[in-house]
């Protein structure tokens, strides 16, 4: 299991235009050959959009792009039509194929946090698509099969305790809250990576809720 902490993250965005970005791998002009992906995922981002602020239109191709929203809304608008103000409890996916632009913007009059994590399919190409599914029940699966991965939301009570997935490898990223793993605190922004996970547990500190998300996934990275 490897731990990596929030303070560790690659800080970027442009906080000058009221974008601030973190990023657990590997990204644009922060280059680690030791950190580009873990199983399918290649990217987790915190974002922080300031009301007003926004991701100008730019392109994405062989990409599975999965946003969690945690405080404010997200606009998203792409080159296929699609248009829809994603909220907490909300899990958007923007299948890039083989070539998509889209604009991600804050529109409202609160700032704007969400969790954006990228993973690689297992075949390149294909026809973008899109979707968001809206209020997702806590402990509903949300399957992304072109990537052989498997979206687990857990939102836990104080003290309550969840299964990590048997998987070759999982992803887990505390949203919020703290949680105990193995013997190791968890807080907010930080994640394990787990390879071939068998017979753990997660469990809520018992001072406040907390909220989770879990990847569960095949052996393709």
């Amino acid at each position: 299991m490897d731990v990596r902490r929030a303070g560790e993250r690659y800080r970027g965005g442009d906080p000058a235009t009221g974008i601030e970005s973190l990023h657990a791998f590997s990204f644009g002009p922060h280059y680690d050959p030791g950190n580009l992906r873990f199983g399918s995922v290649i990217a987790c981002n915190e974002e922080r959009l300031a009301p007003g602020a926004g991701f100008t239109e730019h392109p994405h191709s062989h990409t599975e792009i999965v946003t969690w929203v945690v405080e404010g809304e997200l606009t998203h608008r792409d080159s296929q039509g699609h248009e829809s103000v994603v909220r907490p409890g909300d899990v958007q996916r923007l299948s890039a194929g083989g070539g998509v632009r889209h604009v991600e913007r804050n529109d409202g009059a609160e700032p704007l946090v969400f969790i954006q994590m990228w993973l690689a399919p297992a075949e390149p190409g294909g026809d973008p698509a899109y979707e968001v599914v809206h209020g997702i029940a806590d402990s509903t699966p949300y399957a992304v099969p072109e990537a052989g991965a498997m979206l687990h939301v857990r939102r836990l009570t104080a003290g309550e305790r969840t299964a990590v997935p048997d998987a070759a490898f999982a992803y887990v990223h505390v949203v919020r809250g703290e949680v105990h793993l193995d013997h190791v605190v968890l807080g907010p922004g930080d994640s394990a990576r787990i390879a071939d996970a068998k017979a753990l547990e997660l469990e809520a500190g018992t001072e406040a809720p907390a909220e989770v998300l879990m990847w569960e996934m095949t052996d393709t990275g």
